[in-house]
């Protein structure tokens, strides 16, 4: 705590030995009075943090204050040619019209005209119950081809040699307790009812592995392919389309709501255009309660079959 002046002063003037001098008291105390005042009292360390501290959360919540900013709505549609995007809605389009857009695109910007056309389609996994899709892969043979690649797809007969590499397995379910010691090793590439490799029709097996368009789930929520090429006519681009988001769909069920969200669509050097979800997405009739256990257990028992 601090000692007053007046009290130094004394101390230093006044002899030790009982000497006075007359009016010195009075004048010193008076001294000390007004030394006192001018100077403020000096606050215990725990109330200086205190008060530190209040006036600092102060300053923060004044500064978040001023940064919180409010955002004029959006506008749904630019009434000019040169706009600030930002100001307004990014705008849909129907499937036809994107596709017809993105090939006066190409034609503007003298780009390659067989380049490939792809899209992004964002996925809801949520499902009721707190319950989540997980991730998945498959592959699909779409109604027209845009490419002359094929893919090496082997078939278990009896044996698999280390030095063959190929992108698919297929298998009969004769052949599944002697792969069992493989499945580490082929992992997501094991044969299986849900990926369509294991069955008894190995011509269509092959057909769809050979020449099917393989797509799986990026970031737990987006698929980015490859449907079509730009110079293809647009009504075989639109079947692709439809073909590879009726097979994303069959992955979610329809009683746990919509499954994509957003589908983006563009060509290897053009912007994307955001696609209108209406009339894209497959119409699946409700499934009574019943049936739809039935088709489960059935779907558990064949797993359980292959799997011993």
């Amino acid at each position: 705590m601090a000692v007053p002046v007046g009290r130094c002063l004394w101390r230093v003037l006044a002899p030790r030995r009982g000497w006075a001098f007359p009016g010195l008291d009075q004048r010193l105390v008076a001294a000390a009075a007004l030394v006192s005042a001018a100077q403020p009292a000096r606050p215990y360390a725990a109330e200086a943090k205190t008060a530190k501290k209040g006036s600092q959360k102060a300053k923060k919540e004044e500064t978040k204050k001023k940064q919180v900013t409010k955002r004029r709505p959006l506008m749904s549609k630019p009434v000019d040619d040169v706009y600030l995007t930002w100001y307004y809605e990014r705008p849909s389009y129907d499937l036809e019209e994107a596709v017809g857009m993105l090939k006066k695109f190409q034609e503007l910007d003298f780009t390659y005209p067989k380049q490939h056309v792809y899209i992004n389609v964002f996925l809801d996994m949520t499902r009721q119950k707190k319950k989540k899709v997980d991730p998945f892969a498959s592959t699909v043979l779409l109604p027209y081809r845009f490419t002359d690649e094929t893919n090496k797809v082997l078939v278990f007969t009896e044996i698999l040699e280390d030095e063959i590499q190929v992108d698919f397995y297929v298998a009969v379910p004769a052949m599944m307790p002697k792969l069992i010691p493989l499945r580490s090793k082929l992992r997501r590439k094991y044969p299986s009812t849900k990926r369509n490799s294991l069955g008894h029709d190995i011509p269509k097996m092959l057909q769809l592995f050979r020449e099917g368009l393989e797509y799986t789930v990026e970031d737990e929520r987006v698929i980015k392919t490859r449907i079509a090429r730009l110079d293809m006519p647009t009504e075989q681009i639109v079947a692709n389309l439809k073909t590879v988001i009726s097979d994303i769909c069959t992955f979610k069920p329809s009683t746990d709501g919509p499954f994509v969200q957003k589908l983006v669509i563009r060509s290897s050097t053009s912007e994307g255009l955001l696609l209108n979800l209406d009339g894209l997405l497959p119409q699946v009739e409700k499934v009574e309660e019943g049936e739809k256990s039935a088709e489960d257990d059935e779907e558990n028992r064949v797993q359980e079959s292959v799997s011993t």
